[in-house]
């Protein structure tokens, strides 16, 4: 097998798992604060534990500055999971995770916004084309906004501050150079530890009992295995292919939502899925634009989402 084909393999696994993520969150039964703090925690140790096996922590290429930097951006991913996983509750996980999927749209516009990266015309063209489709996806009228679902509307809005948080996680992290991925993920799921301390509810976790398991296999396997799966697949792959198949995720999280829990999206929804999805496509495959003169470079790899992210979680 070459190193192309095994990288396809490796991303597309990784993907396939964070699909399955808002299965997790749903059946551990446990708050949204709850089931982070916990996810942090065996994630934390899941992560820890590869980085010392592999002997990343020598030479780790770490300084104040990156460490602030990689802290900063973990507070935003420890929130954007915190608001992703309400969103399953109020809406579901079909329609939170397309929703949350307009990630890449922030990054472009939060670049121009904060590092005064050059928007293209063609760039914001398609994200009011992303957003159109988002409209559709969600589902919402003008009605629903005077006498309708208040907790569906909570939901949307959860999805979309959560993928804004995600996206300003990503503009962060870019800023970090010449240190593993790995360790720069270690960092942020350390960070929402003591984050999370005050938030969560231990009490409420006493009558868990099996579902305990799902709460670990957050960490060990939607934080562990499937960063260090992304991770190597990154090195070996051209953008385009990690931008075809980072719709994996989505795919799989509809599939799930729909053979578990018998949620589906409507005819005119499904319409703005393709819309999200090309646009998606096209700003990510976009040449980077020129930064202006004087506003921090473009430099380094952005740390995905388990979960999304985080992308999310994505």
């Amino acid at each position: 097998m070459n190193t192309e084909s095994k990288g396809t393999l490796q991303l597309t696994a990784a993907m396939v798992l964070s699909g399955t993520l808002g299965i997790f969150v749903v059946e551990s039964g446990a708050s949204a604060f709850n089931v982070v703090f916990f996810r942090v925690l065996f994630g934390a140790l899941a992560l820890g534990g590869y980085a010392l096996a592999r002997g990343y922590f020598r030479d780790h290429g770490l300084t104040p500055k990156k460490l602030g930097l990689a802290a900063l951006g973990g507070l935003f991913i420890v929130f954007n999971w915190v608001l992703l996983f309400e969103s399953y509750e109020n809406t579901s996980i079909s329609v939170a995770t397309v929703v949350y999927h307009t990630q890449p749209f922030y990054v472009v516009l939060l670049g121009a916004l904060l590092f005064r990266e050059r928007l293209t015309a063609a760039k914001a063209g398609w994200i009011v084309l992303a957003f159109a489709g988002l409209i559709l996806v969600s589902g919402v009228t003008p009605g629903d906004f005077t006498g309708g679902d208040s907790t569906y509307l909570l939901g949307i809005g959860q999805a979309l501050a959560a993928a804004l948080l995600y996206g300003l996680s990503t503009l962060v992290t870019k800023r970090i150079t010449g240190v593993r991925p790995h360790l720069i993920a270690l960092v942020q799921v350390l960070v929402g530890i003591p984050l999370l301390l005050p938030l969560a509810d231990f009490g409420a976790m006493s009558g868990t009992g099996a579902d305990w398991g799902w709460l670990i296999g957050l960490g060990l396997i939607h934080t562990g295995l499937m960063y260090v799966l992304m991770y190597a697949a990154y090195q070996q792959l051209p953008t385009a292919k990690i931008a075809v198949l980072a719709f994996t995720y989505p795919a799989v999280a509809m599939v799930a939502d729909w053979a578990v829990y018998g949620h589906h999206i409507g005819l005119v929804q499904a319409l703005g899925v393709p819309l999200i999805v090309l646009a998606s496509l096209k700003v990510s495959l976009a040449k980077p634009a020129r930064t202006v003169t004087g506003s921090a470079p473009r430099t380094g790899r952005p740390t995905p989402a388990p979960v999304p992210a985080a992308s999310s979680r994505r």
